[in-house]
């Protein structure tokens, strides 16, 4: 029988073959014969088996790997709620997608809207955890998440000391020109919750003096909020991009 080298066969097969490689190391990751019944999210495969199934093609087996995590909730005959899955293998094949392709946004987004979308404080510990966990790896590209993650953490956990945390690593790492202000003030508006003015009045004065802030109207903003900390309680204010003046 002729035999063409690997290199003679088309893209397309190739991928549909990683394709299928995929799914079959997925279903035998760690299964056995399945019960009647929803079945477990098995752990994720060794990254480098996933590397060697994606034949050259990482990003597109990241890809294959989200689309099997995010279909595991529907299987044939039984919806799965997302808080029956073992969060801890989701949390592995989250970062195996993200491994596989470190420029893809779409595992960390999953992880901060999608799969903390449940009413179990622990679960949605456990996504902040990773999502906080990969962003020192690309803050300036993986701000966004984090950012959402303080937000979560301040507004439906009620922790501040973690939507502290979580601020304080953005505006510490996150310093490229892309990362707009309001991301770098976060850490103030969470500080004024925590009733530490001192520290929101110190660091409001550092962000004025530092020069990472050039925006004429957040100097502003800023100057006007550090009187209203020296003045007295502090008004009500929420992150986030404010309308511009002319």
């Amino acid at each position: 029988m002729d035999q063409r080298p690997l290199r003679r066969v088309p893209r397309p097969v190739l991928a549909l073959l990683a394709l299928a490689l995929a799914a079959q190391l997925g279903w035998q990751a760690g299964h056995r014969p399945p019960p009647p019944g929803a079945q477990p999210l098995p752990p994720a495969p060794p990254l480098a088996t996933l590397r060697l199934a994606s034949l050259g093609e990482q990003a597109a087996m990241s890809r294959v790997t989200m689309l099997y995590v995010q279909g595991w909730d529907d299987q044939p005959g039984v919806s799965v709620p997302w808080r029956s899955l073992d969060y801890g293998r989701l949390a592995q094949w989250l970062g195996r997608a993200l491994d596989l392709d470190p420029r893809s946004q779409y595992p960390l987004l999953a992880a901060s809207t999608l799969y903390t979308a449940v009413d179990d404080p622990a679960r949605v510990r456990q996504m902040l955890a990773f999502v906080y966990l990969r962003f020192g790896e690309d803050p300036n590209r993986r701000w966004p998440w984090l950012a959402q993650a303080a937000i979560i953490a301040r507004h439906r956990l009620h922790d501040l000391p973690l939507a502290r945390r979580y601020a304080q690593a953005i505006r510490l790492q996150a310093t490229g020109p892309g990362v707009p202000p309001w991301a770098r003030e976060l850490e103030a508006f969470v500080l004024e919750d925590m009733n530490e003015l001192a520290s929101a009045r110190a660091l409001i004065g550092g962000l004025l003096q530092d020069g990472s802030i050039t925006d004429p109207n957040e100097l502003r903003f800023l100057a006007r909020r550090l009187d209203a900390l020296k003045a007295g309680p502090p008004t009500e204010a929420q992150p986030g991009p404010r309308p511009r003046t002319q």
